[in-house]
Parts: C-alpha cells; structure tokens; sequence
C-alpha cells in the first residue's frame, strides 16, 4: 500500500501533463490506538483512502475507509465503508449539484450490509484559501440488511433526506482543523434516523505528510446502536 501511494506521489508531475485543467488529489490515513492494562487490552486500527479529480464544472471522488478492532480478544469493530460522488458546478463554485452512491457494513452497528445513493445541491458558506464552510441537503434512497435487537433480521428500505455540514480550517499552513456532521432522517418513519459525525485535528509536519487525531462518533436508532472512538496516526496527502 505505501509503494502504491508513494509511486503516485512522485508520478504527479507525469499525470498532470495531460491537461492542464484536470487536478488530482489522493489522500490517505492510517490511525490506530492500544491500550494494554493488567487486566486486559484492546485496539484498534484504522485505514481510509481518498482520490478525486476536479475540472471547472465537475468534479468526481472516491473514497473508502475500514476499521478493525478487538478488545480482550472479542472483536469490537469489523466496518467498511465505500462511497463514490460527483459534483456539477454550472454557475461557478458558491452553488452546485451533487449525487452519491455508498455502500457500508459495520459489526458495531449491527449493519450486514446497507446501499445508499441520491442527489442534491450544496452551497459554499465560506470558501476562502485558509477556511471552508460547507452545507448540502438531498434525498437519499437506501436499502439496508440490519440486526434488530443484536439478533433479528431486519431488511428494508426508505427514502432519507440528508443534511450534511462540512468545515475546514487552517492556521498558518501548519495545523488543520476538519469536520462533516450528517443527519439522515428517515422520511417514512419518524424514529429513524442516522447520525454521523468526523471530527480531525491534523499538524503538519510536511506538505504532504501529518500527524492526525480523529474522533468518530456514529448512531443509528433502528438498530439503536452507536460507536464512537479516537485514535491518532498519519495522513498522507498530495494535490497534482
């Protein structure tokens, strides 16, 4: 995995002599944390991936993220996500139209496997070199393969709308502070919904490379299951 990354980071140059209005960016992070006491331990590992093209009117991105932990040898977390989105820009960068498709399955969430896609519109608050203020709302359909009560068989589908705020913030260069908050109310029924929530707090240590403390929190009512968790380690990113 590190070749492959490092192979494209310094391959950058030849990609982007194809044209001069096509800009990539590839991201990658690993996190993890353990703890270790007397009378047990536990960890937990983190992996996720970005890439993303962008022109002037459209921009397509692809990013994928799994998580393993165990504690006292019982596993904890066994959860994959992977979504793909474009964005259409028509009248410039303030406004614009997006679509999603996203699979996920998560052991702490009691998720076997969940599909969602759709589309909507964004409007960007604040786009300024060193600060970003981000909000987007759509409708999504989603069908899910759920646990109920740890135990139960629960496949369904709804429509949801999506609200989503994204933030960045960056002091000097040095220090980057990021977040998205989504909440995904159920439009059939009242009690549904999802939260999710990343917020990451990253020093540079060079352009391209940083360490980086995460906290996750994630809730969902259905299966009236939630995780959170924290854990710190590297980032590796490179726009070309």
């Amino acid at each position: 995995m590190f070749t492959f990354l490092f192979v494209l980071l310094y391959a950058a140059p030849a990609f982007s002599q194809f044209s001069d209005s096509t800009h990539y960016y590839i991201k990658y992070a690993s996190t993890g944390a353990i703890n270790k006491t007397d009378d047990g331990n536990s960890y937990l590992l983190n992996n996720a991936m970005a890439f993303k093209v962008s022109r002037k009117k459209i921009s397509l991105n692809a990013d994928a993220s799994y998580l393993y932990g165990q504690s006292n040898g019982d596993v904890s977390n066994n959860d994959f996500t992977g979504s793909m989105n474009f964005s259409l820009y028509p009248h410039g960068r303030n406004f614009y139209y997006w679509g999603l498709t996203g699979y996920d399955k998560s052991y702490s969430l009691k998720i076997n496997n969940r599909f969602q896609g759709g589309a909507g519109a964004a409007w960007n608050v604040i786009s300024k070199p060193n600060a970003t203020l981000n909000v987007s709302d759509g409708i999504l359909f989603e069908s899910s393969d759920l646990l109920l009560h740890d135990t139960i068989p629960d496949v369904y589908h709804t429509f949801r709308n999506s609200l989503r705020i994204y933030y960045k913030w960056t002091v000097k260069n040095i220090i980057v502070l990021e977040g998205a908050h989504f909440l995904q109310q159920s439009l059939q029924y009242s009690d549904d919904y999802i939260i999710k929530s990343t917020n990451a707090l990253s020093v540079k240590l060079r352009s391209w490379l940083a360490i980086t403390a995460v906290l996750n929190y994630n809730r969902i009512t259905r299966t009236d299951r939630e995780n959170l968790f924290i854990n710190y380690g590297l980032t590796i990113e490179k726009y070309f």
